[in-house]
């Protein structure tokens, strides 16, 4: 009896066997967490040829999901400077950009437990980002909002290995050296044991990049370590911590280079900077993290098999048809990557704040016009953006206590490289000009020379004057003060003569046809007085001759008048009128 039941026992086990069922085993794994149970092969394979019988079902997507995330991971821990550039085509052929929250993840854990590899994760994150730039731009976002939680806790730990993720990504230029200087700013504000000993511990890793591309920045980082090293405010082994870091300093940090031996796989030209701040709202797009059924889950596999044929060079003996549509795919997966961003674009002017701020922080960190223009280019601006440009260079040369050549030698520079900035620094007077009545005395004079310097190096045309009219009641205190002070710094660089010359210029004088005006002799005397008071009396010889003219005139007239009136007198009655005939006769 026992044989029997025991042999029905095994009958219903191999009709269950038989009778598997994939949904019902897939929903008991959906039921645990991801990852969290074990599978056996068979099973597994089992539920693999069930659910690939039908590649849009849920089944199939979760099961191509986790093997997705078991595969990126894979190739995360098992990178490192020896295997990296063959690391990288398979890491593409993953889809990275179904699952980049994956990779972002695995990778930041990586680094956490392997601190001494990150400089070889930093590399691999510069090569992807410049194919895929949203990978990189979710994981400094990532990184960042890490740092600020963990500083938040005062997790020393997590903020160390965070830190020293970003520096790298910093040196690899993923990451803008502003975030850099702002966690500095924040580690240094308040010094504590722990926060100088991750500042220093930070600053070991980016002070290379910071000392080629920001100088003044870090001197100025320096000199707060020097202020917190004499406060004495700090345990001993921290003073000896930042003792160290000053001896690195000396030695110019030869044991932190910028980008290791063997890790410089991108050009300089082809990375693309995330200029994400410290204060930014961050969007951290945890969802990306777990699995969801894509309705178009096919389409989105095409779409990036093309991108991943771009990316490795695959395809290219394909017939014509397999191009078309490859192409096709590209282009359909570049208005969705324009759309994707453009849904999570800020449009709060925060991106333009932003952007003002890199210009300020480039041109005060410069040490002098040649480097700022350098570094000025580099600046990613939009189509349109280059008047902001100016505009803050402007600004600051505003904000100076008084004017230094350094801002026109900039604007002159950029005039002469590109007729794009040439014409933005016209538009820029026009717009300064007629909103100069706005700005207090010393800013008003700071535009003023910079303007002046401006024309008297050529770096933009004269016809900019025109939108200049020299008469009481087109001029206000502020636009004739503007006026003059931009003449005067025409007259000390050109000289006086040269000055007056290029005004008798025909192209000169007929755009300049508001300053010296001829239409009404009020106008023609104000400008007159105006030029003469400020010592520019020579430019003034056509008006004169011009006035000289009009009295002429308008005493002939006014002679004529009295002798026909004389003469009519004369014709008259009463003889006599011995005055009347002889002022007929002369």
């Amino acid at each position: 009896m026992e044989l029997e039941k025991l042999e029905k026992g095994e009958d219903k086990g191999k009709e269950k066997e038989k009778g598997f069922d994939a949904k019902a085993e897939f929903a008991k794994l959906t039921t645990t967490r991801s990852g969290g149970v074990y599978m056996p092969p068979a099973r597994l394979r089992a539920m693999q040829e069930a659910a690939s019988k039908d590649k849009t079902s849920q089944e199939y997507q979760r099961l191509s999901w986790d093997a997705l995330r078991k595969s990126i991971t894979g190739i995360v821990n098992r990178v490192n400077v020896q295997n990296i550039k063959n690391v990288i085509p398979e890491l593409f052929s993953e889809n990275l950009v179904r699952g980049r929250g994956l990779f972002c993840r695995s990778i930041m854990k990586a680094q956490a437990a392997s601190l001494p590899f990150t400089p070889v994760f930093a590399a691999l994150v510069a090569v992807i980002n410049t194919k895929l730039p949203q990978v990189g731009e979710l994981l400094v976002t990532r990184l960042i909002s890490q740092f600020r939680r963990s500083f938040k806790r005062n997790d020393k730990i997590v903020c160390h290995s965070t830190t020293t993720f970003i520096a790298h990504l910093v040196n690899q230029q993923i990451a803008h050296e502003i975030i850099g200087l702002q966690i500095l700013i924040l580690l240094l504000e308040r010094p504590t044991d722990d926060s100088i000993e991750i500042a220093v511990g930070f600053m070991r890793e980016i002070g290379a990049f910071l000392n080629e591309n920001s100088p003044k920045a870090n001197a100025s980082v320096f000199e707060r370590f020097r202020a917190v090293l004499n406060e004495g405010s700090i345990s001993h082994r921290v003073q000896y911590m930042i003792e160290v870091l000053m001896q690195v300093r000396k030695d110019k940090f030869k044991d932190n280079p910028i980008i290791p031996e063997g890790l410089d796989l991108v050009e300089e030209d082809d990375q693309i900077t995330h200029q994400i701040s410290l204060e930014d709202e961050l969007q951290i797009q945890e969802g990306l993290n777990i699995f969801k059924f894509d309705p178009n889950y096919l389409e989105s596999e095409e779409k990036y098999k093309a991108i991943k044929a771009e990316i490795l060079g695959e395809g290219e003996d394909e017939d014509e048809s397999g191009s078309e549509d490859s192409s096709d795919e590209d282009e359909d997966d570049e208005e969705a990557a324009v759309e994707e961003k453009q849904g999570i674009e800020d449009r709060t002017e925060t991106n333009l704040v932003n952007l003002r701020r890199v210009i300020y922080l480039t041109i005060m960190n410069a040490l002098n016009y040649e480097e700022a223009v350098h570094k000025l280019l580099k600046v990613q601006l939009k189509e349109g953006q280059e008047i902001e440009l100016c505009n803050m260079v402007i600004e600051c040369c505003s904000q100076e206590r008084s004017y230094s050549t350094f801002y026109g030698l900039i604007g002159e520079r950029l005039c002469k490289l590109n007729r794009v900035w040439n014409e933005c620094f016209e538009r820029a007077f026009t717009n300064y000009y007629t909103t100069i009545h706005r700005y207090e005395t010393n800013r008003l004079r700071n535009i003023a020379r910079f303007f002046g310097h401006l024309l008297c190096s050529d770096s933009i045309s004269w016809g900019v004057l025109e939108s200049i009219k020299l008469t009481e009641d087109d001029t206000t205190s502020s636009s004739r003060i503007f006026i003059k002070i931009m003449l005067n710094e025409m007259t000390e660089a050109m000289g006086l003569k040269i000055v007056t010359e290029r005004f008798k210029d025909d192209e000169v004088k007929r755009c300049c046809s508001g300053m010296f005006p001829m239409d009404n002799p009020k106008d023609t005397r104000f400008a007159i007085n105006y030029f003469t008071s400020i010592g520019l009396g020579a430019v003034t010889e056509d008006m004169r001759e011009h006035l000289k003219v009009c009295l002429l005139f308008h005493i002939s007239v006014l002679m004529l008048t009295i002798l026909l009136e004389c003469s009519s007198t004369y014709h008259g009655t009463t003889p006599g009128h011995a005055r009347g005939r002889v002022l007929f006769r002369l």
